[in-house]
């Protein structure tokens, strides 16, 4: 049986109108008892969202930080397995190697799992990627948590990929699902879940490393091991929530599963919208089907999109965010803050960071989108050139140490108000159904190429530049925000298809579209 979408506004109009109807008058009364569209998400897609992000992106950010505190100790066990299997000790070269490989394989397995990640959310769902992208999370567990005991490093390098290809299907797919699940004038702060829950995840991994906690030497596995209790949080209350509402009209023309999942998601007056906004999208898609990476990037009718996220995600690595963390403990130690107690300081930068996230969450509504990101990466271009004086004054006068500490601050706390989250509502927004997936993968296959050129280069670009390596950076941040400012349109309270036909029309092209950009356009201008 379906599910009727009339609105009290609907039931009041079907009356008959007095004959000295005045519409003045009267319409309060048609309007009465319907709900406005609040500018936050109700309880409902609340819960939705920490379903979504604490097994995904949360994961991702876990992740990360978490390997950082039991370095000394992986090292450690790293020697000490290769003195029993070959009696003699490890190089230096060969330790640095096998450590490096630890780390850095996570990158790696991110690049898989974007590669996956595109298909898989076209296979089985947004959701049903997402349930079982924990798999890799919970095999990655028990490796990581059984190394130690069986005696072999290997394992953590095995266990390292799989945390990457889960954080890399993760980082696909949830934004996705998000984007879909959400009211048009929602899709922002829900789509900047993401990023509340990445930063929040590596402010977990921080904590969870502090010798009070997990960071002590017995106890390195067993922290490695708990990137599976959010995977079954995820396993837990995900199901409860329906499948993506688009991906099931359109995708799989499920019309009666689309209708009771906005219901559930939506409620009943706020459905009906939502409703037909898919199906003007499914009109004007009849015939697509999902597109391959390839052929989005040789489609020009959506070329500046794929410029837009393929510049966006490569500077959301290559902005310097990375470099300033790897200054953080010789900027606090030059403050005179105490060795044993700058990993608190450094706890206290991502929180910082993390609160960021969530006031971009609630302002990404009100202000948009174009205005945090371009806004943060104006931002952090300033404080590029200050950091760079700072560091060159360190020992001009005291008081430069304490002014680096407030840069470092400054500009995660830029990051965070708009370049961390919008990037990933952006790559969202900016493409109908049918080309998402092929988007997200190239978006994210860009960022982790991104984020591996920038751990394999950095250290030599600081060798050589030292900290003038911040100018490089402002290089990059103002740049990006030039091109925001003259080439992104605004997205907020804007349909897809809405979306897609500004972008076209800005850029004025006189080529002819192919026959779905000539479809899109058509629709939106009836």
């Amino acid at each position: 049986m379906g599910y009727s979408v009339r609105t009290k506004v609907e039931q009041n109009s079907s009356r008959e109108m007095p004959k000295d109807y005045d519409a003045d008058e009267y319409e309060p009364l048609l309007t009465k008892g319907v709900k406005k569209h609040s500018k936050f998400p109700n309880k409902l897609l609340l819960l939705a969202m920490f379903s979504t992000c604490i097994g995904g992106t949360f994961q991702c950010g876990y992740n990360i930080s978490v390997i950082n505190a039991p370095t000394k100790y992986v090292q450690d066990f790293i020697n000490s397995t290769w003195m029993q299997r070959y009696q003699s000790n490890i190089s230096e070269n060969g330790l640095t190697l096998l450590w490096s490989t630890i780390v850095s394989i996570f990158t790696l397995g991110g690049l898989v799992g974007v590669s996956i990640g595109s298909t898989l959310s076209v296979k089985l769902g947004r959701r049903g990627t997402l349930l079982t992208n924990n798999c890799f999370s919970v095999m990655a567990a028990l490796l990581m948590g059984l190394s130690a005991f069986a005696g072999s490093f290997e394992l953590l390098i095995i266990g390292r990929l799989l945390c990457g290809i889960n954080a890399g299907v993760a980082l696909c797919v949830e934004p996705m699902y998000l984007g879909e699940i959400a009211p048009t004038a929602l899709r922002g702060a829900m789509g900047m879940g993401t990023s509340i829950f990445l930063t929040v995840g590596i402010v977990s991994g921080q904590v969870m490393g502090l010798e009070e906690i997990l960071g002590r030497e017995e106890y390195w596995p067993f922290l490695l091991a708990t990137t599976c209790i959010p995977a079954f949080l995820q396993l837990l209350f995900l199901p409860w929530f329906p499948e993506s509402p688009r991906y099931l009209f359109i995708d799989r023309g499920n019309d009666e599963g689309c209708r009771k999942a906005l219901v559930q998601l939506h409620g009943l007056a706020g459905s009906e919208g939502a409703l037909k906004d898919i199906q003007a999208e499914k009109n004007n898609l009849v015939g697509f089907k999902a597109r391959k990476p390839w052929e989005l990037l040789a489609d020009r009718s959506v070329r500046w999109q794929v410029i837009t996220i393929i510049l966006l995600n490569a500077a959301q690595q290559l902005n310097g965010v990375n470099a300033m963390y790897f200054y953080t403990q010789y900027v606090f130690q030059q403050s005179g803050i105490p060795t044993d107690k700058i990993p608190y300081a450094t706890v206290g930068t991502g929180a910082c960071e993390c609160l960021t996230a969530l006031t971009c969450g609630l302002l990404v509504e009100c202000l948009g989108r174009k205005v945090l990101i371009a806004g943060g990466y104006i931002l952090m271009s300033v404080c590029c050139i200050l950091f760079t004086l700072t560091l060159a004054l360190q020992h001009v006068s005291p008081v430069f140490p304490y002014l680096s500490v407030a840069c470092v601050f400054a500009f995660v706390l830029s990051f965070g108000l708009g370049p961390g989250g919008v990037t990933n509502i952006l790559t969202t927004e900016l493409f109908t159904q049918t080309s998402r997936p092929a988007a997200f993968m190239i978006a994210g296959s860009v960022n982790w190429l991104s984020f591996f050129f920038i751990g394999l280069v950095f250290p030599f670009i600081v060798i050589g530049l030292q900290h003038y390596c911040f100018l490089v950076f402002f290089v990059v941040c103002s740049t990006v925000a030039i091109y925001i400012l003259a080439a992104i349109p605004e997205t907020k309270n804007k349909s897809f298809l809405e979306i897609q036909n500004e972008f076209q029309s800005s850029k004025k092209k006189t080529d002819v579209l192919p026959d779905e950009a000539e479809a899109l356009l058509v629709s939106t201008s009836l």
